[in-house]
């Protein structure tokens, strides 16, 4: 009921931050001069001579203020240790600064109704700080940090308000009732602490309802810093904070007993102060007032030594034993939460997260924007009980906690456009006439932004505008992907079948006539890290994108057991990407005359020349020349830098066919590729005379690796290495297949670095052969021998920036300047040595009979296999 109101103040606190700040300041100094100057001029120890006071505090009980001195800074001291687990020194900040003007505040107050007595305030300022509490401060705080702009700031803080306003006036208002009844017990000195009690839970209340909202928006929206499109001082979404505090709401019941004790309070305080009448003898001892009035009467005056700023300056630096303790322990505290708690919390942190302390990978030439953070969600999505399910949606895609079925959102590529939309043009509520809208399309001033997604499905349908061109005559590509996933998913069976396809977010121009067409979305696949892989004295942390579980651990412990024997090494036996075509002679033997001219040093030397002419990195290196019948098989041979190169060396195939039907009028090309290449599919020649970079790595692993990190020995390695990979293998007639599962890792390295998938056919020919070795026979020779692996490290999925982050994780991103087609090479090196690591791990877990049994621990959802588990109950009953 209250919260409307409280929501308003909070708004207008936080809309007018200096008037707030000026206004609460100036009334603090108003009150303090005004009773500096204007009020009873007698001031103990000054002009006046309080010889009984002196006797009172002299004979107070200073071991019992001093515990309740050190207890009060000790309690402050784990406030901010607790706050400091939040992470964010701006919290820190705001708390400190409402701690300290609470106590200005209060301070103030007190020598203001104690008429300058520093005696009140010396024994007030404890019970301040141990009634003093920052969790609803810290959770204001947390509510305005949650802000994705300066521009919220002020609404976030006013929601804070209208949440924590009513709570807090309420709890305020019963500690001033309950601690209240202490200054009607007729005991002075518990009537004097109740007092103070009472003010300092004035006092916060006053101070967290003007002075502290009003400090944090102005603190927040002066802060113009940024980093990764969001304020520096962000903590989280707005929504999951308050989630929390609604979490954290007091229970209803609570509130309405504390409401009913309120009015027994009230009632109690009224029959106590205006219906019963005092007796004469309590009068004095329930008046603090007239007992100092008393003190007075009984005092003399005396003439000033020094002027009333100097004595008040003395009265401050005189230090006494006990004020000289509490000092002590506040130093103490202080340097221990600076200096070493800050250790403390930084060793924490580095245990729990060990990746942090690896060494930064170098960024020669970062991608420009890889990832970007999702656009804030609307006001009335936060705020609104009714959107909470599609607040969660777009706000928090990946909570920590997920719902049943959360809808996942990514940030792909660069935003184009920047943060802010485009405003979008008022459209009728239903569809125009075609002509009319072929005119808008039509018209430069309004184009595609001026027609609905029906109009354009209107027009596709009308074959107006082809389907295959949606994303280039849209304004924005992604449009052109929502259009056609609409006119797709109608003619489904399921319509709602692609709606966990995710495409939105992605930077459609990396795509666009490079490496799909007719987008209808992207898929996420996971992305694991195995490593680091110690190759040729480097170390090397390889990205691993797959679906099979195991395998990125598998490759790790394999990775591990390479890096304890020395690392691996690896050598480039040769590097030439291949093109077969296909021509005809009109008869065989002319297609032998035709052969023969090829193999000849002059016919390759023309070849080669209109081969070369073609590009700046293609270069000729042999032709392999194949005949059936009339029919010539001619296999190009070519490097390629650091480009896979099927384009590069079609092109120059095709030329160099050109320059041969110049010597031979009468030859015909059938096809630029006969399958004499070979691409994409399994073939023998690629095993025998290689295809891409033909690659071979090597390891030594000690005795002592195998039987700890293995978990088997040498002889069984080998013992399983050749009756699987090498006999097994001829058994079944497989051709480059003498390995455990090669294919495994060349193509989860191809999904994350951007390759062709299709060629980890011809890329995962492999032979992996073991051996003892070392003085006693007990150590494990293993090399991987692979002569097709097709890749490049520029053109085609290379350009887009998941798998450019990948490519640069590993140092080879784009081409190499300094030595064209190194980065290439370098990439080859790592997938060799990868499939080294992995052959290793699996071997050993066959050998060792652990196969089955770490997939069935690691490899399976334990969803899944209760679901299983149900099922197979549910037919067996």
């Amino acid at each position: 009921m209250l919260s409307p109101l409280f929501r308003a103040h909070g708004l207008l606190v936080a809309s007018h931050p200096w008037e707030v700040i000026v206004g609460t300041i100036t009334l603090t100094i108003c009150m303090m001069s005004m009773n500096m100057f204007t009020g009873n001029d007698e001031i103990c120890g000054w002009n006046l001579d309080c010889s009984k006071a002196e006797e009172e505090v002299l004979s107070s009980d200073i071991i019992i203020l001093t515990i309740t001195r050190c207890i009060a800074i000790v309690y402050i001291y784990f406030q901010f240790q607790s706050l400091r687990q939040l992470g964010s020194k701006y919290i820190l900040g705001i708390a400190g600064l409402f701690t300290i003007f609470s106590s200005f505040v209060f301070s103030t107050v007190v020598i203001h109704f104690f008429d300058k007595e520093l005696t009140g305030l010396n024994e007030a300022l404890p019970f301040f700080l141990l009634l003093i509490d920052l969790s609803k401060a810290c959770t204001l705080a947390k509510i305005a940090l949650s802000s994705n702009s300066q521009e919220e700031v002020r609404e976030n803080i006013a929601s804070g308000m209208a949440v924590l306003g009513p709570t807090f006036t309420l709890d305020a208002l019963v500690e001033c009732l309950v601690i209240g009844v202490g200054t009607i017990s007729g005991v002075r000195q518990l009537e004097i602490m109740c007092c103070f009690g009472c003010m300092s839970v004035l006092a916060n209340y006053f101070v967290f309802m003007t002075f502290f909202p009003a400090c944090v928006s102005l603190v927040l929206e002066l802060s113009r810093e940024s980093q990764g499109g969001h304020p520096i001082w962000k903590l989280s979404h707005f929504s999951r904070v308050m989630e929390e505090e609604e979490d954290n709401k007091p229970n209803p019941v609570t509130q309405r007993v504390k409401m009913i004790m309120s009015l027994g309070l009230v009632m109690v305080h009224a029959h106590s102060r205006w219906i019963s009448k005092p007796s004469s003898s309590n009068v004095t001892a329930t008046n603090p007032q007239m007992n100092m009035e008393l003190d007075h009467l009984s005092s003399r005056r005396i003439k000033p030594e020094m002027p009333l700023w100097h004595f008040y300056l003395t009265r401050m630096v005189t230090m006494d034993i006990e004020q000289a303790i509490c000092l002590a322990l506040a130093l103490l505290l202080a340097i221990k939460y600076v200096f070493f708690e800050q250790a403390e919390m930084e060793s924490v942190l580095s245990v729990k997260s060990p990746m942090s302390l690896a060494a930064p990978t170098p960024n020669p030439r970062p991608t420009k924007t890889c990832c970007m953070p999702e656009p804030p969600a609307p006001r009335d999505l936060a705020t609104s009980p009714t959107c909470r399910g599609a607040r969660d949606e777009v706000i928090r895609p990946l909570p920590a906690t997920a719902d049943p079925q959360p809808k996942s959102m990514f940030v792909i590529g660069e935003e184009v456009g920047g943060s802010q939309p485009e405003e979008q043009p008022s459209l009728p509520p239903r569809p125009r006439a075609l002509e009319e809208c072929l005119a808008v399309l039509n018209n430069p001033g309004l184009g595609p932004r001026h027609l609905s997604d029906m109009e354009v499905l209107l027009l596709v349908s009308s074959k107006h505008v082809p389907a295959y061109k949606l994303e280039a005559m849209m304004e924005r590509p992604e449009r052109g992907v929502s259009i056609r996933r609409q006119m797709i998913s109608a003619g489904l069976s399921c319509p709602s079948a692609l709606s966990s396809l995710p495409y939105t977010n992605y930077d459609y121009s990396k795509v666009m006539g490079t490496c799909c067409e007719n987008v209808i979305g992207y898929i996420p696949v996971p992305v694991g890290v195995a490593g680091p892989l110690h190759l040729d004295g480097r170390q090397f942390q390889v990205p691993i994108a797959t679906t099979e579980g195991c395998l990125v651990a598998s490759t790790n412990r394999g990775c591990r057991a390479i890096a304890l024997g020395g690392g691996a090494r690896s050598c480039v036996l040769a590097n030439s990407m291949t093109r077969g075509p296909v021509v005809r002679l009109p008869s065989a033997c002319r297609a032998a005359e035709v052969k023969a001219w090829l193999e000849s040093p002059d016919g390759f030397q023309d070849i080669r020349e209109a081969f070369d002419n073609t590009s700046r990195f293609a270069r000729l290196q042999k032709l392999l020349v194949g005949l059936a019948g009339r029919n010539l098989y001619i296999r190009f041979h070519s490097k390629t830098g650091d480009a896979m190169g099927m384009n590069m060396i079609s092109k120059g195939t095709e030329h160099a066919l050109h320059r041969l039907q110049q010597h031979f009028p009468e030859l015909q090309v059938v096809a630029v590729s006969g399958n004499y290449c070979t691409d994409k599919k399994p073939a023998a020649i690629n095993w025998i005379e290689g295809r891409g970079k033909s690659v071979v790595c090597e390891a030594t692993v000690p005795a002592k690796v195998v039987q700890e990190v293995l978990k088997t020995t040498t002889e069984a390695l080998i013992e399983v290495n050749i009756h699987k990979n090498l006999v097994g293998s001829a058994m079944a007639g497989s051709i480059g297949g003498f390995n455990a599962h090669a294919a495994n890792l060349v193509a989860a390295i191809y999904i994350a670095c951007g390759q062709d998938p299709a060629q980890s056919v011809g890329s995962s020919n492999c032979i992996t052969l073991m051996e003892s070795s070392g003085p006693s026979g007990a150590d494990l020779y293993i090399s991987c021998t692979m002569p097709s692996i097709e890749l490049g490290t520029v053109g085609g999925g290379t350009n887009l920036p998941p798998q450019q982050a990948c490519l640069q994780m590993l140092g080879v991103l784009g081409a190499n300047q300094e030595c064209p087609g190194e980065n290439a090479c370098q990439l080859a090196r790592i997938v060799c040595a990868t499939v080294l690591a992995g052959e290793l791990s699996l071997m050993s877990a066959l050998a060792a009979g652990h196969l089955v049994k770490s997939h069935m621990t690691h490899n399976r959802s334990k969803a899944d296999l209760q679901g299983t588990q149900s099922a197979c109950t549910r037919k067996s009953s």
